[in-house]
């Protein structure tokens, strides 16, 4: 009796997860989070590839970290190779919070490069976030390659995970400052200054850095 009424509560469960209403949804993640279940597991990832509510992603994100990590991981590695953008994006975003460095050889170049900006940008913290001790200068190449790319946001998300890579940084942003393409220039010298200057803000930094730039300046001086 008691198994038929976990089997019966998992299906309805599972059910919700699917529900048109956003509030349902949610509320499913919510307890299926509260109360982990290995069958739960795949559900959760697969209705991260397609739930179109930020809120409603977040707490499936949750509810997978509720679980142990070695039945979670695996299938957030999959997903890395999903052709679906918002599918990789968020098995990113969910292994950010997990934090477990096992998942660290799955963070590609091809995804700190990817074509999707929501994509790449949750590369780009993910890999801030497991990147093995040892391994940061190679990181911090491979970010800065993406210097100049999209827009503002993109450009932001950008700048911190490299920030947040610390002085390691100093080199690559010091070799970009003098790179052909004049958005790879200023958005190095912004963020060579937020790396200065925390406080500073992006906007600012970046207008400083195109104002240097039409001053004849390269950041190098001195």
């Amino acid at each position: 009796m008691t198994t038929t009424r976990q089997d019966t509560d998992a299906l309805r469960a599972l059910r919700g997860l699917e529900d048109a209403r956003s509030s349902v949804r949610l509320r499913t993640a919510l307890a299926v989070g509260t109360t982990p279940d290995p069958r739960f597991v795949d559900k959760l990832i697969e209705r991260c590839a397609v739930e179109p509510e930020f809120f409603v992603r977040d707490m499936l994100t949750w509810a997978l970290t509720r679980h142990p990590v070695s039945l979670t991981l695996p299938g957030l590695v999959r997903e890395l190779r999903s052709e679906r953008a918002q599918a990789r994006s968020q098995a990113l975003h969910t292994l950010s919070k997990i934090g477990d460095r096992q998942a660290w050889p799955a963070i590609t170049g091809a995804l700190l490069s990817d074509a999707d900006d929501e994509v790449a940008r949750s590369a780009w913290r993910t890999a801030v976030v497991l990147v093995p001790e040892g391994e940061e200068p190679a990181l911090a190449a491979a970010l800065a390659r993406q210097l100049g790319r999209g827009g503002r946001e993109t450009q932001l998300s950008l700048s911190r995970a490299l920030v947040d890579l610390g002085d390691v940084i100093v080199p690559v942003l010091h070799a970009a400052t003098t790179a052909p393409d004049p958005r790879v220039r200023t958005h190095a010298l912004a963020t060579q200054r937020l790396l200065s200057e925390p406080d500073t803000g992006f906007e600012y930094a970046i207008e400083e850095a195109k104002r240097l730039l039409a001053l004849g300046g390269s950041g190098q001086e001195g």
